[in-house]
């Protein structure tokens, strides 16, 4: 492998069924570099509910992944962090803390998360703009960081179009009232378009790029293609995406970086990583 090559892998629930044990082995195979662990979508045949994330459970897995030479990049947590329920919100806070735990044991890259929106439903409404929102979000967001620091443990968050942190100024903003190197961002450029604005993806990921860079930990990548009422994501390399401008900037500025793949089925998945590093490798 290429001195610094990006690390491209997949989200563990995209793969053919099996249990986790043998879905490590099948990204090995496949040649994924890494992986996205989702553990309620991923496993059944046993509990993974708070009082069953223990040191040994986190330690089995990290056996497995590491015997099959592929990183645990992210640790997905995506609740609602806004939620105006006060019991919702108790209950969710408390399940940041456990998988933020889980993390400090099993040495993932990063706890992934979205940001939410105003009402219980987690739907987009114009309200997730809101000033109001934002600060909600913010105080919310603040707790679950100070836990992350206690453990030193990354939170990632997403900036996704629908949601509170809704474009890379917003993003800004929030890394900055944070103020903490424990919150980083998860790069998934097509959550940041919609109908209204994918005709200015190139200034949308260009401005990405430049509000939080620096803050990149890790990238989701995927595709999309125009519906009749708004986009519809799919595998790399089967939509309208073009990687080229960010894909060099990983290159450049971020080597190794760990980059999941999203919406793909397992007889596209391989396709898609193959290329995804064919455009890496010539930019």
């Amino acid at each position: 492998m290429d001195a610094g090559r990006i690390k491209i892998g997949i989200r563990m629930h995209d793969m053919k069924p099996g249990t986790i044990e043998e879905r490590a082995a099948m990204a090995q195979e496949n040649g994924f570099a890494c992986a996205h662990i989702a553990l309620a979508k991923l496993i059944k045949e046993y509990k993974v509910a708070d009082g069953a994330l223990t040191p040994g459970f986190a330690m089995h897995l990290k056996e497995v992944f590491a015997k099959n030479h592929v990183d645990i990049a992210v640790l997905g947590c995506y609740l609602n962090l806004a939620t105006p329920d006060e019991d919702e919100l108790k209950h969710n806070l408390l399940q940041y803390e456990s998988q933020l735990r889980f993390a400090s044991w099993l040495g993932c890259g990063v706890v992934g998360t979205e940001t939410g929106a105003p009402n219980k439903e987690y739907r987009s409404v114009p309200e997730c703009k809101s000033d109001a929102a934002f600060d909600i979000l913010s105080k919310n967001l603040e707790t679950v960081v100070g836990y992350a620091e206690k453990l030193g443990v990354v939170l990632a968050i997403e900036p996704v179009v629908r949601h509170i942190i809704h474009s890379p100024k917003r993003a800004r903003q929030m890394l900055d009232r944070i103020g903490s190197p424990n919150l980083r961002i998860i790069f998934d450029p097509v959550n940041l378009l919609d109908k209204s604005n994918y005709q200015q993806r190139d200034e949308i990921f260009a401005e990405s790029l430049e509000c939080f860079g620096k803050e990149i930990a890790m990238v989701h990548l995927k595709d999309f293609v125009v519906g009749e009422q708004d986009l519809k994501a799919c595998a790399p390399g089967t939509g309208e995406m073009n990687y080229e401008a960010i894909l060099a900037y990983m290159k450049k500025e971020k080597p190794y970086i760990h980059a999941t793949m999203e919406d793909t089925v397992p007889d596209n998945a391989i396709q898609a990583m193959q290329y995804l590093y064919g455009v890496y490798d010539r930019v």
